[in-house]
């Protein structure tokens, strides 16, 4: 949610251009969420898109750094509770989360990519076509015009850092940038979730949480030829069956600082 110039992206609705609860909103112990302005399945409009983007890029204009932050790319089964963890470890470590949609609007969009692309400078952008380049023959991938921008988006935003990215093969595309984190659950408990959540029957239930499954495994062999759910992929994985969400994110915040110190570590030798 935001408020002023904070330009952050709630979980819970993608984005609300005048919400000024920034991530305050109330919830059971189920996490079943009670803000009164959550809307389901909001969709961004461009017009919302290319502000967002406008502010993210002034914003990396204004904080010019040396050493740029690092990257979480966070997968997550639907109900699972990864959009939660993303929104606490994002709060606690003061870094930007962007939703799947908002990436995905961003990809799909030469305007809008050219904008984020354009916002390093050309050393790093001839840097950044070399690393789109030798991904796609490293791994056989015919990059089509949607994967190519996807690539680009992601990278040039690693590029600057300090940010959470959710879905969208992330952890695909930034396999050594990133701090890749995937978070599951049980199926029936994911179902049950759904119920609450969206109000729907356990058949509308499971048919949403099938669907989403489906949706994700395709995206990831169409564009990776990958298993999503294959455990090499990740540096953290995570079942909420019997952990949580709370705790969920603060292993991933330990597990984050760890690797991130290990990293740093590895460039000063």
């Amino acid at each position: 949610m935001t408020t002023g110039s904070d330009k952050r992206i709630c979980v819970i609705c993608a984005w609300r251009e005048n919400c000024t609860k920034r991530y305050r909103v109330k919830t059971n112990a189920l996490f079943d969420v009670n803000c009164p302005d959550y809307t389901r399945d909001i969709k961004l409009r461009d017009k919302d898109v290319d502000k967002l983007v406008e502010d993210q890029v002034e914003r990396w204009q204004k904080e010019k750094k040396e050493q740029p932050g690092h990257v979480i790319t966070l997968s997550s089964e639907a109900g699972a509770g990864g959009g939660w963890v993303g929104r606490i470890v994002a709060t606690q470590l003061n870094m930007i989360l962007v939703g799947s949609e908002l990436i995905h609007k961003v990809a799909e969009s030469a305007h809008m990519s050219d904008k984020v692309i354009k916002s390093l400078d050309e050393k790093s952008i001839s840097f950044l076509d070399s690393v789109i380049s030798s991904f796609f023959a490293a791994r056989h991938i015919w990059p089509n015009e949607y994967l190519r921008h996807l690539s680009l988006v992601m990278h040039a935003n690693a590029k600057h850092g300090n940010m959470i990215m959710i879905g969208r093969g992330g952890s695909f595309i930034l396999k050594d940038e990133a701090f890749r984190v995937r978070i599951i659950a049980p199926q029936e408990m994911r179902v049950d979730k759904a119920m609450r959540d969206r109000r729907i029957s356990h058949e509308e239930a499971l048919a949403y949480v099938m669907k989403y499954e489906a949706d994700q495994i395709a995206f990831i062999r169409k564009y990776f030829n990958e298993d999503i759910n294959d455990p090499k992929h990740y540096d953290i994985m995570i079942n909420t069956k019997n952990v949580s969400i709370e705790i969920a994110a603060e292993s991933v915040k330990k597990a984050f600082i760890a690797w991130k110190s290990t990293r740093e570590q590895g460039m000063k030798q």
